[in-house]
């Protein structure tokens, strides 16, 4: 009850991220974060693919009028607004929007047989929903520009090497664990952990002055809460904090 789970369930097509899928995940997205008890949302796709890019047959005609007279993609920003931490759990592939899609989420585990990739320039374009730029602060310009204009793939344990995954796990243990972890922050503060998120957040956003600020203004912040003095009050109680999210 206290992690959402969204599993995209498109097998016929490796989990292609269409209009209609995505809309039902966001529609999720949105029920989860006006839920109060759920703490933390993990996303999965199958074992063979958590989402092997956007659906080119839906694209292929489009013109650069309608993709931008229409905004097209910005829809999927929607799953890097979310408030609430999000967890990938990612088995198998995660090519161009299903790597973006992971890379929008807060924490990515992976499963050992994992491939990621932005091959988007083997199909005469360029990724649109934060392939060059989420991936780059992720693994660094060097590895980032030779996946993005080669269209290689890198394995679960390069992902993890290069800082783009947090852990890797047998297959059929990989969503036991991100739910354990959502679990495992569900059980902090719901309150301070959307505060927590939101400092971590601004280190991509901002200069490292202005993180620095915003982390002290975020941390101060914490000392109008219940939940840091029952925090506080609980550790040199010597007994587990009893949060309220408040």
């Amino acid at each position: 009850q206290d992690v959402g789970l969204i599993q995209l369930n498109r097998p016929q097509a490796l989990n292609a991220l269409c209009d209609g899928l995505m809309r039902e995940m966001r529609q999720a997205l949105d029920a989860f974060e006006g839920d109060p008890q759920v703490g933390a949302i993990v996303i999965t796709g199958s074992e063979k693919a958590f989402a092997a890019g956007a659906d080119i047959k839906e694209m292929q005609n489009k013109t650069f009028q309608q993709c931008y007279g229409g905004g097209f993609l910005t829809g999927w920003d929607r799953l890097s607004t979310v408030r609430k931490p999000v967890i990938a759990a990612v088995n198998g592939y995660a090519l161009g929007g299903g790597c973006e899609l992971a890379m929008m989420c807060d924490i990515i585990y992976a499963g050992e047989k994992a491939q990621f990739g932005q091959p988007e320039i083997l199909l005469g374009t360029i990724p649109g929903a934060g392939g060059t730029q989420r991936l780059t602060r992720a693994v660094g310009k060097s590895l980032a520009m030779e996946m993005v204009l080669t269209g290689d793939r890198i394995s679960a344990q390069e992902a993890k090497e290069a800082g783009l995954v947090s852990k890797i796990f047998p297959v059929e243990k990989l969503l036991e664990a991100a739910i354990s972890c959502g679990e495992k922050i569900a059980g902090n503060s719901k309150l301070v952990t959307a505060i927590a998120k939101e400092s971590v957040n601004a280190a991509f956003e901002t200069t490292l002055a202005e993180g620095n600020r915003t982390e002290k203004r975020l941390f101060y912040a914490t000392f109008a809460t219940d939940d840091r003095r029952e925090g506080m009050t609980a550790f040199v109680e010597k007994r587990k904090a009893k949060f309220t999210d408040s």
